[in-house]
Parts: structure tokens; sequence; C-alpha cells
């Protein structure tokens, strides 16, 4: 019997001792479906010639024996015309010393943790945290503030889908949008998204020097909002032959909000865990900066570790890792210094072994995306929030920010956060 865990290094072992008629077929995808059972995928070339057939029936026969079960017994190969078509809007990854292996994995949701947007917008922050309850919207709501007194022009996403808050905590009641994001994605499957755009947007005055921009998970009337939950997830069916993803109509909506309002800079507030819309966040919408939220806990860094082997696994840490940033929410006001230091040993043990180069000795002075424990530059070294206990009770953040006197006091408790991310957009 072999687990789902077991697939892949079954894999790998069956490929290892077919290696000399694996490069007699070129190009392999292994196809892994709902159920775990796993297909081949080659080109129908394969099937003409004499000799790659041979060899591609010897592959088959040792995923036979090393996959057991896992192997499907009926049409365990399919030849396309294109294999790499047949894939292209499912999540794969290569397979680990076969860069001519690719293994296609097929879930029942979208949601892609592997597949990385290639363009870094600077001014797309995501506020993500692998646990809840770490203070991290109360940290978006305050940025977002402290970025509207310099001036900025700040837009705000309450992307925690599954529990909206944010605009509730930016917005009072009366001066919520009649939309939101979830009522967007509905409509937008049957074409009625444009009608409703300008109705999506709640504009915050907390701040004395400029609006924030705030787009609710919903609107003043919820109505039937998990009916229409249980929607949004749906692709898009364009024509007979183009299927857009829940994910990148979501990511449609941002650019039309950024085209229509011109933000200097758009905060998410992302769902915690690891989900269809944290994937979103995180992988399709082109954040140029993930803040990872973290309290020194096991739950964390297990949460964390499993995120991040993901990533080393499907060959896509290169693509996300200078996007990463540590945060560590919720200092405690006793042994500060101590429960930092000791955040961020384990914070650097995460990244030294999923994230950062290792370093070859033979060649120790080539650039390598590597740091020390101690740079306060690097990836892993956290930008501290302190814990305050009235920030921490607070029902909403109108009236406390409106009152000259809390500039010293969010200072004390967010500034690490809120000047590091000032100087990363500018002063543009």
């Amino acid at each position: 019997m072999k687990t789902f865990d077991e697939i892949i290094p079954a894999i790998h072992e069956a490929l290892t001792d077919r290696a000399e008629d694996l490069k007699k077929i070129g190009k392999l995808i292994i196809n892994r479906d709902l159920n775990g059972i796993v297909r081949l995928i080659v080109d129908e070339k394969c099937g003409d010639d004499a000799e790659t057939k041979k060899a591609l029936d010897a592959i088959e026969k040792s995923l036979s024996i090393h996959l057991d079960s896992r192997l499907a017994e009926k049409n365990t190969v399919i030849y396309e015309v294109s294999p790499e078509d047949s894939i292209k809007d499912v999540p794969h990854f290569p397979l680990k010393d076969f860069p001519n292996v690719t293994i296609a994995d097929r879930l029942l949701t979208e949601s892609n943790w592997a597949n990385i947007g290639s363009t870094a917008n600077m001014h797309r922050i995501v506020f993500y945290s692998i646990k809840g309850g770490v203070g991290r919207s109360t940290a978006l709501v305050v940025t977002a503030w402290a970025l509207a007194e310099q001036g900025k022009k700040v837009m705000v996403l309450d992307l925690d889908l599954e529990s909206p808050g944010i605009s509730g905590t930016l917005l009072p009641m009366e001066k919520c949008p009649a939309y939101g994001i979830v009522d967007w994605l509905v409509e937008d499957l049957v074409d009625n998204g444009a009608g409703i755009l300008p109705h999506m947007v709640g504009f915050s005055d907390i701040s004395y020097n400029s609006i924030i921009h705030v787009i609710p998970a919903y609107g003043q009337n919820a109505g039937e909002y998990i009916s229409k939950l249980g929607r949004i997830w749906m692709s898009k069916q364009k024509d007979d032959t183009i299927r857009e993803p829940w994910q990148t109509r979501l990511n449609r909506l941002i650019d039309e909000l950024e085209k229509r309002y011109k933000p200097d800079i758009v905060l998410v507030d992302s769902r915690a865990g690891i989900d269809e819309v944290a994937s979103a966040c995180i992988t399709s919408l082109g954040a140029g900066l993930i803040l990872l939220f973290a309290v020194d806990s096991e739950q964390t860094w297990r949460g964390y570790d499993i995120l991040f082997r993901h990533w080393l696994r499907n060959s896509m840490v290169k693509e996300i890792r200078g996007r990463l940033q540590m945060v560590a929410a919720l200092v405690p006001e006793t042994r500060q210094q101590e429960y930092v230091d000791e955040l961020c040993e384990h914070s650097w043990d995460l990244f030294t072994g999923k994230v950062y180069d290792p370093i070859p000795p033979d060649n120790p002075d080539l650039e390598y995306f590597n740091y020390d424990k101690s740079d306060d530059e690097a990836p892993h070294f956290p930008w501290r929030i302190m814990w305050n206990r009235g920030f921490s009770v607070l029902p909403n953040l109108h009236e406390p920010l409106r009152q000259p006197v809390i500039t010293e006091q969010v200072q004390g408790i967010f500034g690490q956060l809120i000047n590091q991310i000032k100087e990363i957009i500018g002063d543009g």
C-alpha cells in the first residue's frame, strides 16, 4: 500500500531505475488525479516508434512496481498532440532531479500555492498570517492611517472573505458602499461586474490629510452572503476555449479599481491559513511585499514550514523569496528583546532550511540569496509590533486615530512596520 505522501518518492525511485529509458521518450508528464491515481501523459509520437514504445513500457512497469495500486489500471498512458497544453491550467511542478519530468497535480479547488506571479508590484502589499488572532488586521488599519497622514492615496481591500471585518473597523455602517468584493465576483460571472464597480468603494476619513479607499468584503446589505460566498470560486467561461480562474478574475477586479482610483498603495488583508483566498493573495495578485505575521509558537513555525516546503518542492522559492518579510506580532511588554531574539532564531532556521541558498565551501565569494542571522535587512529578521492592551480591545479605530495624541502611541507600537513600508514605497 502506498499513502498519498509516498507517491512522489515512489515515482522518483521508479524513474531512477529507468533513467536510460526516460531519455528515449523526452518529456514526461505524471498526472496525479483527485484520488491520487497516477497516469502518464506523453507526446503521441511516442506510440509510433517501437524503441520509444518499449522504453515507455519499461517505465510503466517500474512505476507499477513502486506505486502499487496508485498507478491507474486503465488508460495508464495518455497520448497527446501537445502534452503541455493539456495541463496549462493545472498546478504543476518539476520532479526533483528530473528536468524533463513534470508532476501535474489535479485539485478539487483552484488554489495554486506553487504558481507565483512573475510581476511584483511594489505598491501592492499583502498582510498575511498562518494563524489568526495575531493583530494582522489592526496593523493594516494603522498602516493605512499612517500612510494617509503622509498624504498617500491608500486603498484597502478586505479579502478575509470568510471572516470579514476590516472594513467595519475603517467605516461606520452609514459610510459602507452598497456592494463588496463577493458581490462583484458573483456578478462578474454573468457580466454584471461593471455595473456594481462604482458602488463598492467606501471612503474612510480617519486621516486628516487623505481619504482611504476601502473595498469591503460585502456592502451595507450582506444579503445572501453565504450563498454568494459558495459561488465566488467559480471560473468564468468566456467562450468555448477560454476559461478564467477565479484568482485571475480577482486580479482583474483590482486592476480595474487601481485604474479608476489611482492609489499610491494598495493594502490587502488576506485570509489567515492555507486556503483559496490566502493562495490568491500571496501568489496571484503580484504583490511586491508579503508580510508574514508571526508569534513565537510551535503552531506558527509548523504552519510556515508546511508552506515553505511546498514552495521548495515545487521549485518556486526563488520566485517569491524576495517579496517576503517576517513580522513579529504582539511582542510582549516584558522580555521584549529576549522574545524577539528567540523569534528571529526560529525565523532564521526556517529561511535557512527552505529559502536561503546554501553557500558551497568552494565558491564562497559568489552572490547568493543568503543572510546572516543578525542582518536586520534580511527577510527573516522580524519587523516588530508591540502588544498594547488599549489597541487589542478597541472595537473600531474610527475615533482614536482622529485624536492627535494617538500619533506618539502608534509610533511606539507600530513604528518599525510603518517606517519600513514608507521607506519601500518612497515619496513618489
